[in-house]
């Protein structure tokens, strides 16, 4: 590289959201409320599985991490969304751009594993219930988990350090309400070839696999139940495999469209809603979906109200 080449860009600008400046007030409201749902959502139910040796079971162990991912998930964009919207100022300065891009990665990342984790132990759970605890025991459960952080770690660094290694020259705005990796390309005076080869690859290796292993295995479930005819059996099992692969079809669908089948016609504002529902919108609702509807975690939360509540009965 030449000398005018080098990164003369030390910030760069968010644009945010396509938002009509009469309507900003309503959204900041309603995007907030989101936030705080999430993260509301997502520590209870951090608070009722760590202390409560009911819950300390493989399925749980994931659930608790994919709490915690949520929560930082969806804390990496949208606090700064929020200040953005009653702020003037829309910068973020280079460093903190791309320490906001590793830990979207890492945390989204991280995310996609988790649920092909909670995948597999469902369906052990009613496809081989007999060998379930033989099956998912604790080491295998902990060797899940070191996988999927250890996997999303290495994902994560490998696409900031390419990113680092690009230079920015005069145009800093980015088109969107976080520092995004496909915006951040289209803005590099640099050749981004290989960057977006490596997306391409390990997209799939980090997006389509996970999601494909998801379905196979909640399509083995619904067979599985398929196969010992119950109306009772058959409606549980299609409530909950339909409930969770709403949530899955919208994470991954949303993602692998973004990244690894990008269109043309994709707007600024198409390419936003589709981000903000995989940041947002997914983050609330896998508390709802995956843990605070079931009878387990109903359990914890009376026995939490009726330690609290013993003190004074006494």
């Amino acid at each position: 590289m030449t000398g005018r080449n080098q990164t003369i860009v030390s910030e760069f600008l968010l644009l945010g959201l396509p938002i009509e400046s009469e309507h900003q007030n309503l959204f900041y409201v309603l995007f907030l409320a989101m936030y705080i749902t999430t993260v509301l959502g997502n520590l209870l139910i951090l608070v009722l599985i760590c202390p409560d040796p009911h819950l300390h079971t493989p399925m749980y162990l994931f659930l608790s991490n994919l709490s915690f991912s949520d929560l930082c998930f969806s804390s990496v964009t949208m606090p700064k969304l929020l200040k953005n919207m009653q702020s003037q100022d829309p910068s973020i300065p280079y460093a903190g751009c791309l320490t906001q891009m590793y830990f979207f990665l890492f945390f989204g990342d991280l995310e996609s594993f988790l649920l092909v984790a909670m995948a597999y132990d469902r369906y052990v759970a009613i496809c081989f219930p007999l060998h379930y605890t033989a099956i998912m025991g604790p080491r295998l459960c902990l060797s899940l988990l070191v996988l999927s952080w250890v996997l999303t770690t290495f994902h994560a660094m490998l696409h900031t350090l390419l990113m680092a290694s690009l230079h920015f020259c005069e145009d800093n705005v980015i088109a969107h309400f976080f520092c995004d990796m496909s915006a951040l390309l289209k803005l590099s005076c640099s050749d981004t070839r290989v960057n977006e080869l490596v997306i391409f690859i390990t997209g799939g290796l980090i997006l389509v696999i996970p999601f494909l292993l998801i379905i196979t295995s909640y399509a083995r479930i619904v067979s599985s139940t398929l196969k010992v005819p119950s109306a009772r059996g058959i409606r549980k099992a299609f409530s909950t495999c339909g409930s969770h692969l709403t949530v899955v079809s919208l994470f991954y669908g949303t993602v692998i469209g973004l990244y690894l089948c990008p269109s043309a016609n994709n707007s600024t504002v198409k390419e936003t809603v589709m981000a903000m529902m995989y940041t947002v919108v997914t983050p609330m609702l896998n508390p709802f979906i995956y843990s605070l509807r079931n009878r387990d975690m109903k359990g914890a939360l009376r026995r939490v109200f009726w330690r609290k509540k013993t003190p004074f009965a006494l």
